[in-house]
């Protein structure tokens, strides 16, 4: 067996990020930028106010001071006509400032009695000033390839003049379930029987990281069959399986497979749950092997399946976020593989503290439904008392 990083690394090793494509601005939010981005015009484009009040020249602004109002700015509609000394114009939040006026006189700091405004002792010494090209001007970068873009990136975006931008397609990955006890939810389970599950969370998770998750027909244990639809599953840009990559006599992915188009390249995992996985190409597109059993399979989707979705969509792969958190009970030492146990995370008086459950067992789905976090043990790590501080990965 090889250790969680090992794993990750070589599978990570198998992606490279997929094709690009132009959409629009309307469609980009959660892509990934396949090239750099930079402003197409200036902002602002030309000084404006920052507040109502009266745009002056800074050099004639002292206490008391009096100026003739000669004109009016808004936004969108500019003062055109000359400002002399001794002159102001009334203008509006957003609206351009007339050359050679440089300061804007907020309206509380003024007394205007007709066309004639009178300076309060008391002045804001803010010139409410936004300079031309301030947040940005014209041929600036904006933002770097590998950028996901967030609602707030698609506002800059717009603001820049980018109606369009490149990004890299969104990854389609394919998942196969495989075993003759599967049947699909809503339809009769047979004695023996589960209704499939980890197909149906795992495309939950492709999606969520902006993904194209393609559900497969469940695979029966027949291996022309399973070689059939595994087959049309690497079409795709990462092809996945769910159980029968283990050693028993019905675990047929290898068999099936072999000598035809799979390369493995990695089989076994010090890690617990999930021990059962393997991963390489089948014709040439990389493949993961996830295991069977539900809880298994939705924690090494964490674990190897969201960094892969990263690289293929063009972004630096991060193993999962980790947090510290303080242990809330004793537990015993860890055995032979990393353990990454459900568990409950609270806020405490400003601390993170951790409860994992008593049941790690791994055919336990609403145990990982009510976790917010996996605890994460490493290999022979020591009895923990209630106190010491752990590491966590949260799921929310």
């Amino acid at each position: 067996m090889i250790s969680v990083e090992e794993a990750r690394a070589r599978i990570l090793a198998l992606m490279s990020p997929v094709g690009r494509e132009t959409v629009a601005i309307t469609a980009a939010v959660g892509r990934v930028l396949a090239q750099p981005v930079v402003a197409r015009r200036t902002q602002p484009p030309f000084n404006a106010s920052a507040m109502d009040g009266y745009a002056v020249r800074a050099g004639e602004v002292r206490p008391g001071a009096g100026f003739a109002v000669v004109g009016e700015a808004a936004a969108g509609h500019p003062f055109c006509g000359p400002v002399g000394p001794g002159e102001t114009i009334r203008i509006f939040t957003g609206a351009p400032v007339p050359p050679g006026l440089d300061r804007i006189i907020i309206q509380e700091d003024a007394t205007r009695e007709g066309a004639r405004i009178t300076l309060h002792d008391d002045l804001d010494p803010s010139p409410y000033l936004r300079r031309a090209g301030l947040d940005f001007r014209d041929g600036d970068p904006l933002l770097e390839a590998g950028t996901r873009l967030s609602p707030e990136n698609v506002a800059l975006l717009a603001a820049a003049g980018n109606a369009f931008v490149t990004v890299h397609r969104k990854p389609r990955v394919t998942l196969l379930a495989t075993g003759d006890e599967l049947a699909l939810p809503g339809d009769p389970v047979g004695e023996g029987g589960i209704v499939s599950s980890n197909n149906f969370g795992l495309a939950a998770l492709v999606e969520t990281l902006h993904g194209i998750a393609d559900i497969l027909p469940i695979a029966p244990d027949e291996p022309q069959a399973l070689r059939r639809l595994a087959l049309e599953g690497a079409q795709a840009d990462l092809f996945v399986t769910l159980g029968g990559a283990s050693v028993g006599d019905h675990d047929l992915i290898r068999p099936a497979l072999t000598g035809h188009g799979l390369e493995l390249d990695l089989y076994r995992v010090a890690m617990r749950p999930g021990k059962p996985l393997m991963a390489g190409r089948l014709n040439g597109t990389p493949m993961l092997g996830l295991p069977g059993n539900p809880v298994s399979a939705m924690v090494c989707g964490r674990i190897f399946l969201a960094p892969a979705i990263m690289m293929l969509s063009g972004m630096e792969a991060r193993p999962p976020v980790t947090r510290d958190a303080v242990l809330s009970i004793d537990i015993p030492e860890n055995g032979p593989r990393e353990h990454y146990m459900r568990a409950r995370c609270d806020m405490k008086d400003g601390t993170l503290t951790v409860q994992p459950f008593d049941s790690q067992d791994s055919s336990r789905l609403a145990l990982l439904s009510q976790a917010n976090a996996l605890m994460v043990r490493p290999v022979g790590d020591p009895p923990r008392q209630a106190g010491e501080r752990v590491t966590v990965i949260p799921l929310e």
